[in-house]
């Protein structure tokens, strides 16, 4: 049997719902978090072992492409852990309907929105 539904292959056209790109969102927040956690070990690891070592990552954090990465990884984070909440706020059974759904991913923009200000405001 040949199916007959039309194919949308134009990625540009197709409209995704707010909790759907939440969802992507927070998928690609854990990525970020993923390779974050590297690059500060690494920050960590330097910051402790020689004191050289600690003036000089305290130098390079004063650069604002440094502040700009740990914000961007901050912010991930912040994002990821309020989006998290919402999946188990739904796990127990708030938010699942259709409306709860769209009024959750609203509160996570808006709730990560304000979070990362604020940890903006905190680097710098």
């Amino acid at each position: 049997m040949k199916d007959k539904r039309p194919v949308n292959l134009d990625i540009s056209t197709i409209q995704l719902p707010l909790p759907a790109i939440t969802s992507i969102l927070h998928r690609i927040s854990g990525v970020i978090i993923f390779v974050g956690i590297g690059i500060l070990l690494w920050i960590f690891e330097t910051s402790i072992e020689t004191e050289a070592g600690f003036n000089a990552l305290k130098t390079g954090l004063s650069s604002p492409f440094i502040k700009f990465l740990l914000w961007g990884i901050f912010s991930a984070l912040a994002y990821h852990l309020i989006a998290g909440c919402k999946h188990l706020l739904m796990d127990i059974g708030l938010g699942e309907s259709l409306a709860g759904g769209l009024l959750g991913a609203k509160l996570t923009i808006f709730i990560s929105t304000l979070g990362i200000i604020v940890i903006g405001i905190w680097i710098w």
